[in-house]
């Protein structure tokens, strides 16, 4: 076991047992902190996002991933460990968080909004290639399902109609607003989803060589093609090989831009770009905002096409 692995063991550990302490006296049916507002919490960033847009403000939305952090290894403190516990609602995606998995587990209940059960992930191999090398790829953190269903517009549209029955169910007085505020999510979501198809439907190159593979929805909606340095996780460190293999990629298509990601060193980018003579540049995959970033989704959604069009040529 890493250090990593040990410490993630170790605190996940500490935080369930420090509630566990006061635990005994609760029912398991909390009224929430706020009587005035359904008290949610979101795992990482875009749900947080979900639960504003369509909660407004008849909900108190706390996000566990803190900006600027990366959320992937988020670590839960007792208090956190509390948050899930009392919260009205727990919006989060099975499988990329395990202290939030084991939090949800120990203490969410019905309380549980699991995205996964409303969008199936794909696995982690779509929008990318299957060219010699990708097994060994598959070896450095590219197996299973990619969790990144957020980066395709309209999966995010049914993820956030779903969200907001749950919420409807929490708060029957507001069901109607909760619906009326995702068909309005859903319509701003929709002409994202336009802009995108637009912009990138005539591009020279169609190949983005991405620092960690987490564009595979965003590639398979608009026929893209991800060559992921490392896999789903971005601490993997790719190995000689593998980095012989995208550098190989990058010359045979002509690459231009290498993209980094906003939360993850682009030191392994930057490496890749100077042998292929390419620049460097941010795709993000929204999985947290930066700190002090006063974007939101759609804002940076629109950014990454831009950004897009720019490195593929697209007229």
């Amino acid at each position: 076991m890493t250090n990593r692995s040990t410490y993630r063991v170790l605190a996940a550990a500490t935080a369930l047992l420090t509630l566990g302490a006061g635990a005994g006296c609760s029912t398991g049916d909390s009224a929430g902190a706020d009587p005035q507002r359904v008290d949610v919490v979101a795992a990482f960033y875009p749900l947080q996002f979900l639960a504003e847009r369509i909660g407004g403000d008849a909900v108190r939305v706390t996000n566990l991933a803190k900006p600027g952090a990366e959320p992937h290894d988020l670590e839960l403190n007792p208090s956190q460990v509390g948050e899930v516990s009392d919260a009205e609602l727990i919006v989060y995606l099975k499988g990329f968080q395990p202290a939030v998995d084991d939090a949800v587990a120990q203490n969410g209940g019905d309380r549980a909004f699991d995205v996964t059960s409303v969008q199936p992930l794909l696995d982690a191999s779509a929008g990318g290639h299957n060219h010699e090398g990708e097994e060994e790829h598959a070896e450095e953190g590219n197996r299973g399902k990619d969790p990144h269903v957020w980066l395709d517009p309209t999966r995010l549209a049914g993820i956030g109609d779903q969200l907001a029955q749950r919420l409807g169910k929490a708060d029957p007085e507001h069901a109607a607003d909760y619906t009326a505020r995702a068909a309005a999510l859903r319509a701003d979501l929709t002409t994202l989803d336009g802009e995108f198809k637009h912009g990138l439907a005539t591009c020279q190159r169609r190949e983005i060589v991405t620092s960690h593979a987490a564009f595979g929805y965003l590639a398979d909606r608009y026929q893209l093609d991800q060559v992921g340095i490392t896999g789903l996780s971005p601490d993997v460190e790719p190995s000689p090989q593998r980095l012989a293999h995208v550098i190989e990629e990058a010359k045979e298509h002509q690459t231009t831009t290498i993209f980094f990601e906003t939360l993850v060193s682009p030191k392994v980018a930057e490496t890749i770009a100077g042998q292929v003579g390419a620049k460097t540049a941010v795709l993000d995959p929204i999985e947290g905002l930066a700190a002090g970033s006063d974007g939101d989704y759609l804002s940076v959604m629109r950014t990454n096409l831009r950004t897009l069009q720019t490195a593929l040529s697209c007229s």
